[in-house]
């Protein structure tokens, strides 16, 4: 198996292990310990913020890689948050609408053949958008009493659970839209600029204490998505007996 460019072991090696792919800054793998896993991320630069056992490397190389060495039975379950910008929300919408941006990569489709092939359970985590995947579970941060309304869907590979009711909101995220300024309770954790979140905002918000670099943030979920995630899971599998 090719050697990544950098590991970092954590302990708790008795829980269930979860393989966090795309893994940026953790915040899914915070949830997901959370939750009762093990994790280990893997993401292509480096992420010395990332607080679990980490893999600098291609996620889809490390993951084919894993599958034939056969080392990917020594896991539980993996989460993916493959790149999708080109059919996020704000891509499709204000930015194609306005001629913003350049060229984006879609990784959806390459990670789901690869999770098929690990036979483990999974779950893709995407933006709220046209992304390619089942929207089998939506979470808003008004599920859960945060700063950040943050949609994201998430398609379940291997496993089911129920979709929570989704809150109505309280208001708008602050900020200015279209030369109009609006109050509202969640603020705007993304880009820079027009009323956007300040790091500090963005970290009380969504529940992220362990980094503060502004990249990270604004790619991150809350981790309440993924402890909901992990403990659903958990609950209506065999492997809830190996974290209890």
């Amino acid at each position: 198996m090719t050697q990544p460019t950098d590991i970092r072991r954590a302990s708790n090696a008795d829980r269930p292990l979860l393989l966090d792919l795309y893994s940026c800054a953790g915040g899914a793998g915070r949830g997901y310990d959370r939750a009762g896993f093990t994790v280990t991320g893997v993401d292509i630069r480096p992420r010395p913020n990332y607080p679990f056992t980490f893999i600098q490397g291609d996620a889809l190389t490390v993951l084919a890689e894993l599958i034939a060495s056969g080392e990917i039975r020594r896991y539980t379950a993996i989460h993916a948050s493959p790149p999708c910008q080109e059919k996020c929300a704000l891509t499709v919408g204000t930015n194609r609408s306005r001629g913003w941006g350049g060229m984006h990569v879609d990784l959806v489709a390459p990670t789901r053949a690869l999770l098929d092939a690990s036979g483990l359970p999974y779950v893709i985590e995407q933006p709220d958008g046209k992304a390619d995947v089942r929207k089998d579970i939506t979470l808003c941060g008004e599920q859960f009493g945060l700063g950040v309304i943050r949609h994201r869907n998430f398609e379940l590979g291997g496993w089911t659970t129920v979709q929570p009711k989704h809150l109505k909101h309280r208001g708008r995220v602050r900020g200015w839209r279209h030369g109009k300024y609006h109050a509202g309770p969640y603020v705007a954790a993304y880009g820079k600029g027009g009323g956007k979140a300040t790091v500090a905002e963005m970290q009380q918000a969504m529940g992220i204490d362990w980094t503060d670099v502004h990249e990270e943030l604004t790619e991150a979920i809350p981790p309440a998505y993924a402890q909901w995630l992990g403990r659903a899971f958990l609950a209506r599998t065999s492997a809830g007996a190996v974290a209890a």
